[in-house]
This record gives C-alpha cells, structure tokens and sequence, in this order.
C-alpha cells in the first residue's frame, strides 16, 4: 500500500469514526437517572405525561399522580412496557392530605425520592367582575396551595437522597408559566397564582441549595394541552395554534434541568414559540 494510500485509509477511518462519534453525541444520554425515583403530578395527560415519558427514558422510576385513574393506568402500562418501572398513583391535590399521602406512597413503593415535579395545574380565563370564587379558589388550591403541600411532604426525602447516592443530589421542578412572569388582563387569578409560585421557587432555592437539592422553575408560553383548549386561549395572543409549543417540548426542558451534574443547578427554564412575541 502506498502512503498516499495509507493516508485516504486513515482519513476514511477518521471520518467514520467522527461520524459515529457525531451519531453516540445526538442520541439522549439514557439512564441518566438509573436508580432514582421520580414524582410528577398532572400526569395524566399533556406536560406532565410527557415528562414522565422523558423521565422513564432517563431510567427513573415513577409515580404518577393525578385524578383520572384510567389516564394514568395507560400511561404506566406504556412505561412499563417499555421495560420501565412506574406506579399509578390518584388523588386530588387540592387536598393537603391527599397530596402528602401521594409522596408517602412514592416513597414506600420506591424506597427514596430523587425528583419531584409540581406540574398539576387548572386555568380559568375571565374578567374580575365576572368571575367565579369557586374557579379562582380551586386555582389557589391546585396551581399554588397544592405545591407549597407536595413541596414540603417530599422535602425530607429530597434531601436525604441528596446526601445519598446514587447521584448526591435532588430535584424539585415547579412548572409554572409565562404569566408568572407578565400579568394581563382577563388572566388574573391564574397569572397570580403563578407569580406566587415563581417567589416560593427562588425562596425555597435559597433554603436548601446548600444541601444538595436544586429547585427549578419551568416557565412554559403557549403550549398545546388539555388546558389551552377553548376561544379563551385561541384568540390569547392573536398566535395560531399551529405554531404553539408540544407538550414534549416542555418535557424535554424539565429532562434538561434534572440531568445536569450535580454541581451545576439550572433553575430557571422559559420556552415560549418561536412566533410568540410576548
């Protein structure tokens, strides 16, 4: 063989090498989370399905909570035919008992807890002096009062599985949304639960970074859920809805901030559509 031979070979070599190289650096960095346990709410649909499948993917175990039993038991059969480890777990969060219980069976199912994800949530758009007490009490209940409860209940278990391996470090995620951070009219209620949501992030941030736990905040813009549907939501932000996020978008962002090192906290997310201006 020649050298000029030798050298196409070695290039040709090289290249295949870089491009498979390329390929094993595009692919998700699987089980990042092997060994841990993973809560999401709202898991019956939208985000918090999603996440759970980006989370599974990951090699978490999960529990799931939410209201709707059957939702949930499609969801955990499909992760776990898809050889992932996962339990359904229904209850109202707007109930404080009901929302400490779910943790406490996580937690007794798995042996540990590794990541929460406060992503339950409801919506309900009008005006003040028309609105409905009873809507906004139970966006206090589930987009607020139901995170500060699930918050505190896994606090103990966040932390002991920080000075803990497998990964020595924890994860609580608040999902939270762009009017947590822009307030506008006919949004009130919900925008405020949110903006309350996003100050009892960064305060929790500060109690317990120190010990390993890294609370994020996910602020997602128009999203396509369960939740955006209606002439409310079409016309928000004069944005079609053929261009709003994917539930998987959001996942994907929630996966991002939980698999960092642990020596580096990602604690603030916003995803809004490309399209979307404000």
């Amino acid at each position: 063989m020649s050298a000029r031979d030798a050298n196409v070979g070695n290039a040709g070599a090289a290249a295949r090498a870089d491009a498979a190289a390329a390929i094993r650096a595009a692919e998700p960095a699987d089980a990042a989370l092997s060994g841990c346990a993973a809560l999401v709410t709202g898991a019956s649909s939208g985000i918090g399905a999603a996440t759970a499948l980006a989370l599974a993917r990951q090699g978490a175990a999960l529990a799931l909570v939410a209201r709707r039993a059957d939702r949930l038991e499609e969801l955990t059969t499909a992760i776990r035919e898809r050889g992932g480890s996962c339990v359904a777990l229904t209850a109202d969060l707007r109930d404080a008992t009901q929302a400490r219980r779910a943790v406490e069976d996580a937690v007794d199912r798995f042996a540990r807890l590794d990541v929460l994800v406060n992503n339950a949530g409801y919506v309900a758009i009008g005006a003040v002096e028309e609105g409905d007490p009873e809507e906004w009490d139970r966006m206090v209940d589930l987009n607020l009062k139901a995170v500060l409860h699930m918050s505190q209940a896994a606090l103990p278990h966040l932390l002991r599985a920080a000075a803990d391996a497998p990964r020595r470090v924890a994860d609580l995620v608040n999902v939270s949304s762009l009017a947590g951070r822009v307030a506008r009219k006919n949004n009130s209620v919900y925008s405020a639960t949110k903006h309350a949501v996003g100050a009892f992030s960064e305060a929790l941030r500060q109690e317990v970074t120190g010990r390993g736990v890294r609370v994020g905040l996910v602020e997602p813009g128009m999203t396509t859920t369960e939740m955006s549907t209606g002439a409310g939501f079409a016309a928000a932000r004069g944005l079609p809805p053929s261009t709003w996020l994917d539930a998987e978008d959001i996942a994907r962002a929630i996966a991002f901030m939980v698999t960092q090192p642990r020596h580096a906290a990602v604690n603030e997310i916003m995803v809004r559509p490309t399209a979307q201006e404000h």
